[in-house]
């Protein structure tokens, strides 16, 4: 790599996004680091990255199907207000349709714990699982998803337009789901570790079709 003027990328320095420094009601932690449920839709994270550009900043959330380490739901804004977490659980919600009793894990971030988070969290019948206060080991599979994000297409590379920084994560969100040989998963892309589970399902059911809402428990207050 020095004959040849090759660099690795490395990781920076991580900058907080979390804002923890607030009276807003905390939620317990229901995972307790248990990130491996056994079906689609029973457990999901979600965090908060930036990506800097000449024009100013973006922010990006991302909402994980633990299951599967698949990105469900996202959602790039210019600023942090509750709304870019919403926007990303919204879109997971919408694309996913879960059922009652899905548990969603969080930092105890500000937007997180916010009146309007909690209640969306209420309305779609998601249970609300907080990390404890400055605990990264909490919320581990998003900080991964993070230094893959930024060492993969952030890192050295100089955005100028937050278009072009927009249409640059979202490509590699794509390949993320689609194409990213994951260690958790055994060497498969998230797309692929779910489709195998499916396919399994669907064998062991017969000839009806599987539906993920037949792989969901009652509401519960913890991951078995």
């Amino acid at each position: 790599m020095q004959q040849q003027g090759i660099r690795a990328r490395t990781k920076r320095k991580f900058v907080v996004t979390t804002d923890s420094k607030h009276r807003l009601p905390v939620a317990a932690d229901l995972v307790q680091r248990r990130f491996n449920p056994h079906a689609p839709n029973r457990l999901w994270s979600g965090d908060i990255t930036y990506i800097a550009m000449d024009e100013g900043w973006l922010y990006l959330a991302a909402v994980l199907d633990l299951h599967s380490r698949q990105v469900v739901g996202w959602s790039l804004q210019t600023h942090m207000q509750t709304s870019l977490v919403k926007d990303a659980l919204l879109m997971a919600c919408w694309c996913r349709r879960p059922a009652k009793g899905l548990i969603f894990h969080s930092d105890r971030g500000s937007q997180y714990c916010s009146d309007d988070f909690q209640r969306t969290l209420r309305d779609q019948g998601i249970l609300s699982s907080m990390s404890h206060k400055g605990n990264c080991w909490d919320n581990a599979p998003n900080y991964s998803l993070w230094g893959h994000l930024k060492t993969a297409c952030v890192h050295g590379r100089k955005f100028v337009t937050r278009a072009q920084a927009r249409q640059v994560i979202l490509d590699w969100i794509g390949f993320y789901n689609y194409s990213w040989l994951h260690s958790t998963l055994d060497y498969v892309s998230p797309m692929q570790y779910e489709n195998r589970w499916l396919v399994a399902q669907h064998k062991s059911a017969g000839s009806r079709p599987v539906m993920y809402s037949d792989f969901q428990e009652q509401p519960q207050t913890s991951i078995v």
